[in-house]
């Protein structure tokens, strides 16, 4: 019995694996719920990439809707769906990129490389603003409206699919 407790002591953890697993199945683990939907967006002051003198807060954005696009030059997942936050900022959305955790140069050159959908960027470089958005990664993505309400959040790539019927309907009632 003794030679046996191993293998049934490595059958239910198996088993206990594979039934986690399969209840897991099927969820959207993207749709992480946040604290800010349906409040005012944190309050933040970063400097802009291309102007790192000058610093950009959630006033100065006030009065207009826009998606705030959390990327790095570092991220996999946000080269993946850099095609999806370009076709969006030319379809007339106005895409605010917060560079995170990042270096200036590193950020720029990537731009440089895959060209800049954002009407602006700001840079998070250590990640403290990031606590305050409950930001964790990247990519991630919220839609802000006029009164700098934070109507949707997203966490993982964009897809089209999930502009079309997510991000999309959210904007006319912000605008």
């Amino acid at each position: 019995m003794s030679r046996l407790l191993p293998l049934l002591a490595f059958i239910a953890v198996a088993l206990l694996l594979f039934v986690g697993v399969r209840m897991n199945s099927g969820k959207d683990n993207s749709a992480i719920p946040s604290p800010l939907i349906g409040k005012t967006a944190p309050a933040m002051l970063l400097p802009e990439l291309v102007l790192p003198e000058s610093r950009l807060g959630i006033a100065d954005l006030k009065g207009k809707a826009y998606v705030l696009n959390v990327w790095g030059s570092w991220c996999v997942s946000c080269r993946v769906e850099h095609p999806v936050i370009t076709e969006l900022a030319q379809s007339g959305t106005v895409v605010v990129g917060y560079n995170y955790k990042d270096s200036p140069e590193d950020a720029a050159r990537w731009l440089a490389r895959y060209g800049n959908p954002f009407a602006l960027v700001v840079q998070d470089r250590d990640g403290q603003a990031a606590l305050d958005w409950g930001i964790y990664g990247a990519p991630e993505t919220f839609v802000i409206d006029t009164t700098g309400v934070v109507r949707f959040k997203h966490v993982g790539p964009l897809t089209p699919e999930i502009v079309q019927e997510k991000i999309l309907p959210l904007l006319p009632e912000a605008l």
